[in-house]
């Protein structure tokens, strides 16, 4: 018996019929991306977080690898960041504030700071207080933002509580929850004779972000909605989203369970999937303070999906680029997209168009 969220349970049929009923408004502008045409090859197994540098400079991250990279597309080369060896043990995440780009290392139990050129900054240690966490942003002010996940327990029982988003000052002091992002999608799972829960194959999960002036984006992956909450504390919900409902199929199932060693499918193998696929994939601030949801997409498809929330949490764009990739970061006018494949990952450079109605700046953030 499933003891996932509720509203996973819906009724397929009954999914569908909502989504047919909003495809009835409006459709939101649509911006195509344009290839720039050269690519950079990454010798990893995944990139999974990266940030633009300025130019045609991107910094990546592969934590599977153990590598920190940057992407120069100017000259068409893979150099490591930063220059100095030994600086990174196990980096696992990376994000941009301001001139500097931070980097976890759960290994060393710190973050350090880098210049937007690989020169050292200084580095934060995990804070106790917050169970060892590492910062996973920071505004122009120079708070910290944590995501701290509920401890799971031997049986995974602790993982039906929610995440909390905690916010603290400069000095790592102050601790204070501003938002909780939903549960994760639990199912039961015996095996030995025990049961534990596990989070369904193939589930979504809530994606949040900061803005420079301290207001926080959490992407609803149940209710499909961005919803925003001011520096002062004051919130406001997003727009329901139109958004076709896919389910998992049998070609997802065997295409995820192939990630796996032989040897270790049997175990992956018991546990359940999820139903249907989440609206998205990924959510990216971009720096005009647009958050671009990745949307997810039926296998087969050979053109990639974006929603762009605006600050009222309401869809104000849509884009699109051809390929079997996703963005990985923004830029100003270029965006940065991996796509996996027998050698690694291929990066690509896609610019973005300007819109063909100049954009209306999205009603400030409420106070």
């Amino acid at each position: 018996m499933s003891t996932g969220p509720a509203r996973f349970r819906i009724p397929i049929a009954a999914l569908l019929l909502v989504a047919a009923c909003s495809s009835s408004a409006p459709p939101a502008e649509s911006l195509r991306l344009a290839a720039v045409g050269d690519t950079v090859v990454a010798p990893y197994g995944d990139v999974t977080d990266a940030a633009w540098l300025g130019g045609s400079r991107w910094v990546i991250i592969a934590p599977q690898d153990q590598a920190v990279s940057v992407a120069d597309f100017s000259t068409r080369k893979l150099a490591p960041f930063p220059a100095k060896k030994g600086e990174l043990d196990q980096p696992f995440h990376l994000f941009r504030a301001g001139d500097s780009v931070f980097i976890a290392d759960w290994q060393r139990r710190r973050l350090t700071a880098w210049s937007l050129t690989g020169t050292p900054g200084g580095s934060v240690p995990a804070v106790d207080v917050l169970r060892g966490a590492l910062p996973r942003a920071r505004d122009a002010a120079g708070n910290w933002y944590f995501e701290l996940r509920p401890a799971p327990g031997t049986d995974g029982r602790g993982n039906r509580d929610s995440a909390a988003i905690v916010r603290t000052g400069p000095d790592r002091s102050r601790p204070d929850t501003i938002a909780h992002l939903a549960p994760l999608d639990l199912a039961e799972v015996v095996s030995e004779g025990r049961t534990r829960l596990e989070r369904r194959l193939l589930s979504g999960q809530d994606r949040w972000g900061v803005l420079p002036d301290g207001t926080l984006w959490v992407a609803r992956v149940g209710q499909n909605r961005v919803d925003w909450r001011a520096a002062a504390g004051t919130t406001r919900e997003g727009d329901d989203l139109p958004d076709a409902v896919l389910p998992v199929t049998e070609n997802d199932r065997d295409l995820f369970l192939r990630k796996f060693d032989a040897s270790l499918r049997p175990t992956v193998q018991q546990i359940p999937f999820a139903a249907i696929k989440p609206p998205f994939e990924n959510a990216l601030t971009a720096p005009d303070g647009l958050v671009w949801l990745v949307k997810n997409r039926a296998i087969g498809d050979t053109v990639r999906n974006y929603q762009l929330i605006n600050h009222d949490g309401a869809l104000e764009r849509q884009a699109a680029h051809p390929g079997l990739g996703k963005i990985l970061a923004l830029g100003d006018s270029l965006v940065l997209v991996g796509e996996p494949f027998e050698g690694g990952v291929r990066l690509l450079e896609f610019r973005r168009p300007a819109p063909a109605t100049p954009r209306v700046p999205p009603g400030a953030p409420p106070q």
